[in-house]
């Protein structure tokens, strides 16, 4: 374990497990986080006792306890009106867009022709809109960008193709219901690195001083199954497709009990944060195991400085020659 230690657990962590939840429900984990007046809110994903996930909200006043739950789902799949949520909706990831005052979730959808990218709006987490798919199968692991640039929205993605590595990938839209002009963004590595053969975005991009922070999980192959590590990166503040540092170390991996053991093991894998650059905090929640929800938190600035010091990759933009 070589963590260079810039986020550290919650000593109750998991902070939400399956049992507080006050409906019957297998598992609760890979959650969007927010912030609405003063609380800290929780968008759940739940994997009912059929195998099936739903979206269930929590909040809470300090973001780590006294946990309310909605008491029953709070956005179910609809297959008779979104035929592509058949089998369930699931890692929703929570972006406040202030040009139309209320939240951009996108969410992965759970179609008979694969996963793919549907988003939803939001002012309170209690009444959703559905704008429908954005992406078609297979793809995961979306989250909008809080502006536009040159009057387009923008979404990082991960589309799987049927051979070969899956990367993260960026889109943009007009209106936020047809995408495209599509660029690979971070390549995933190659051979042995941790970060080899398939990426994803984790929580929504975060707008510093220094470009858009974000976090993405790598996906080893092992001899005993997956394994889920975290590295970072840093994109240009007007050009998100320019990359400018990227870590070549993982920053977060399974370590703990909870992270190591569960309905699938060996996994760390977040979909939210919240920022208090007041506090120089940073909140990280993230699903453990595929089982629990659990909370990590950092000082923004060392994670900022500390991305700001990795190298900066051969290629700025994934489309450029070496």
């Amino acid at each position: 374990m070589s963590e260079p230690g810039l986020f550290l657990r919650d000593p109750d962590n998991p902070i939400i497990r399956a049992a507080d939840l006050p409906y019957r429900a297998s598992t609760v984990f890979n959650a969007a986080a927010f912030r609405l007046d003063t609380e800290t809110g929780l968008l759940l994903r739940v994997e009912d006792l059929r195998g099936l996930s739903h979206l269930t909200a929590a909040r809470s006043h300090d973001g780590r306890t006294g946990w309310r739950f909605d008491s029953q789902p709070t956005l179910e799949c609809d297959p008779e009106h979104h035929p592509e949520e058949v089998w369930g909706i699931e890692d929703p990831r929570a972006t406040w867009l202030p040009e139309r005052e209320e939240w951009g979730i996108a969410y992965t959808a759970y179609s008979r022709r694969g996963p793919l990218i549907s988003l939803a709006m939001s002012r309170d987490f209690r009444e959703f809109t559905r704008l429908g798919p954005a992406m078609p199968p297979e793809d995961k692991d979306g989250a909008l960008f809080p502006r536009r640039f040159g009057g387009r929205w923008a979404l990082i993605h991960r589309p799987v193709p049927v051979n070969g590595p899956a990367h993260i990938w960026m889109s943009y839209s007009p209106d936020l219901r047809h995408w495209g002009d599509h660029s690979l963004l971070l390549p995933a590595r190659e051979g042995a690195w941790w970060d080899a053969g398939k990426i994803g975005l984790g929580p929504p991009p975060l707008e510093t001083a220094e470009g858009w922070l974000i976090l993405y999980h790598g996906v080893r192959r092992t001899a005993s199954g997956s394994l889920y590590r975290l590295g970072m990166a840093l994109l240009d503040l007007e050009d998100p497709r320019i990359v400018l540092n990227r870590t070549d170390e993982w920053i977060f991996g399974p370590a703990e009990p909870y992270e190591r053991v569960g309905d699938v093991a060996g996994v760390v894998f977040p979909c939210g944060w919240v920022a208090a650059p007041e506090r120089d905090e940073l909140r990280l929640y993230y699903g453990v195991a595929d089982s629990a929800i659990a909370l990590a938190t950092a000082r923004l600035s060392d994670v900022v400085a500390f991305v700001r010091s990795c190298p900066r990759p051969p290629m700025r933009r994934a489309t450029d020659r070496p």
